[in-house]
């Protein structure tokens, strides 16, 4: 849509007439919703001022109210610029027609607080006989983004396939950033130089969500490298028949006192390794396999229980290989010291936030921030069990999928060189740019403590632009010693970074003890979310007010986030919020 100044009273002699509704006549959520959009009318704010917010709201809606939903969408949507009522109506036709866009209506009232809206609704009860108003301050949720459609837009085919199978915006998250992260444990030869290091495109991934909250659907992602698990687990049974046949043969020969050596044991070969193991049990299958593996538990406090166990607390090993930093052991079988000196460990998790706290119980040992976070919202609607139940199963088609990429992980590994995947100059400084700014927003906002969390971003984007890079080679066919990143690619996977700090900085929020980003403690990140996208020096000043922030104090503390680039000065005491992007 494109960008003008709204005038209400253009509107007047043209717009419809609206239908009137009384309190009888509407439901207990229309009403909410009713007096909802009539606090934003009256304060003239733009819930709609990205694409993103803007299509939020359609699924919201359609959610709550179906085509009732509606004339809300348009009163909703006049107040940006380029508003256009045909658009309007074919996006929500849209909305409207999505099986399920694992949205809620509490994305509208989400969003409508963090632009400085009262949410709060008034509950009319009967107490001794008589009607009793009670404010609910239920609707206290954060809304966390999705990725930007953008991001679907040009991805490689691989992955636009398997994302196509997704049912809801969330839903396409999770599929794409799951593929990404096992597809990291599986790229043989493929390298990059960050900060003056080699490094690997392995990735760690924590998707979060309450109990039948959608996670589940990660488990479709294991099938996209069971081809290459298989193969490794037939490879050592093969290798073990052939043993156990040269040691008995070793034991005839032995009585026969012909001198012999003693056949060794082969390694055992697979991928994914269990995270119930003991500590020098994972270094073993982890050497075994090449340095290389990866943990996929769709239950997180798995891999907590390991670590807090006598046998299992490999957690410092964890951390070494996610920078491939040696990691050294000893075998007390045979008495024998191993160093890994460049492990490559990929790790895909799934739980309940309490999960994430077992695991992480602080910020303090670096393993939070070696992470992806991205936490799913909970969607209390009973979704069609049985659609699409006459064809191919989604299983078969992930498996589908897993086949063609193993014949890129065979031409990969026949490489009889290595493959680096390399950034342009100036993707590079729009790189070092993006990261510089990103650090200078949340150091501002949740202090120094969140800065490694920025930092290690970095590096994870960068591999995210490695592992689209490298899928891209099945589009082209092309292998080379070096591959450039598309601009695509590149883009791609800057927008991906935008969304998964803003869903890290959440969940540092919620580990136990990590108050410097609690509203209590830190009221400077507390103003920050109350204050709408574009405010003036009152509205400031009273969103302070109500944080208990004195006048003096709130003045300051605009002033810093103007600096930090966090907002823009438009004219004398009025400000804009400066989006991430």
């Amino acid at each position: 849509m494109n960008k003008k100044t709204f005038n209400p009273n253009e509107w007047l002699d043209e717009e419809p007439k609206q239908k009137t509704h009384t309190a009888s006549s509407l439901s207990d959520e229309e009403s909410r919703i009713e007096e909802l959009v009539s606090r934003v009318e009256n304060a003239s704010i733009d819930l709609t001022a990205s694409y993103s917010d803007w299509r939020d709201l359609g699924f919201a809606l359609a959610d709550a109210l179906g085509e009732n939903g509606r004339s809300y969408y348009h009163r909703l949507s006049r107040f940006y610029n380029g508003y256009s009522e045909q658009e309007t109506d074919r996006q929500y036709d849209k909305c409207l027609a999505a099986k399920g866009s694992g949205i809620t209506i509490k994305t509208l009232f989400g969003l409508a607080k963090n632009a400085g809206v009262n949410i709060s609704m008034p509950k009319t009860t009967i107490v001794d006989g008589d009607l009793e108003t009670q404010t609910d301050e239920n609707d206290d949720e954060v809304v966390l983004p999705c990725f930007p459609e953008s991001v679907y837009d040009s991805l490689p085919d691989l992955l636009s396939n398997i994302v196509s199978n997704a049912n809801s915006p969330q839903d396409a998250d999770v599929l794409l950033l799951g593929s990404i992260v096992v597809f990291s444990s599986v790229l043989p030869h493929i390298y990059g130089i960050y900060a003056g290091r080699q490094v690997f495109p392995n990735l760690f991934l924590f998707v979060s969500a309450q109990a039948s909250g959608g996670k589940g659907r990660l488990s479709l992602c294991r099938h996209l490298v069971e081809p290459i698990h298989n193969m490794m687990l037939d490879q050592g049974k093969a290798e073990f028949e052939q043993y156990q046949m040269m040691l008995a043969q070793y034991v005839i020969d032995k009585k026969g006192k012909n001198p012999v050596d003693k056949p060794v044991a082969p390694p055992m070969r697979l991928l994914i390794i269990p995270a119930n193991n003991s500590a020098t049990g994972m270094f073993q299958l982890l050497n075994d396999n090449n340095q290389r593996g990866l943990i996929f538990e769709t239950e997180g406090d798995t891999l907590a229980q390991t670590f807090k166990s006598d046998y299992g607390d490999y957690s410092d090993g964890f951390r070494k290989a996610f920078h491939h930093e040696t990691i050294s052991y000893n075998r007390r079988t045979d008495h024998e010291y191993v160093e890994m000196t460049r492990p490559q460990l990929s790790a895909l998790l799934s739980g309940t936030p309490k999960q994430i706290n077992a695991l992480i119980p602080n910020a303090e040992n670096g393993l939070f921030s070696r992470f992806i976070f991205y936490s799913l919202t909970l969607k209390n609607e009973w979704m069609d069990v049985f659609a699409d139940s006459d064809g191919q199963t989604l299983d078969e088609c992930f498996l589908t999928y897993g086949k063609r990429f193993f014949e890129l992980y065979k031409m990969l590994n026949a490489m009889t060189g290595s493959c680096r995947i390399a950034l342009s100059e100036s993707q590079k400084s729009q790189f070092n740019e993006h990261f510089k700014k990103t650090q200078e927003r949340y150091i501002e906002l949740c202090g120094n403590d969140y800065v490694g969390t920025v930092r290690r971003l970095g590096l994870i984007t960068f591999r995210i632009a490695m592992i689209l890079t490298a899928i891209r080679i099945m589009d082209d066919g092309v292998m080379s010693e070096v591959r450039r990143c598309t601009d695509a690619d590149f883009n791609t996977a800057l927008e991906m970074s935008n969304v998964l700090v803003e869903h890290a900085c959440y969940t540092f929020s919620k580990l136990p003890g990590t108050e410097t980003v609690k509203a209590q403690s830190n009221p400077k990140l507390a103003l920050f979310n109350a204050l709408p996208n574009e405010f003036d020096r009152p509205t400031y000043l009273a969103t302070a007010q109500k944080l208990g922030i004195i006048d003096r104090t709130a003045d300051k503390q605009i002033t810093r986030f103007t600096k930090a680039g966090l907002i823009n000065r438009l004219s004398q005491g009025k400000y804009e919020k400066v989006s991430s992007k």
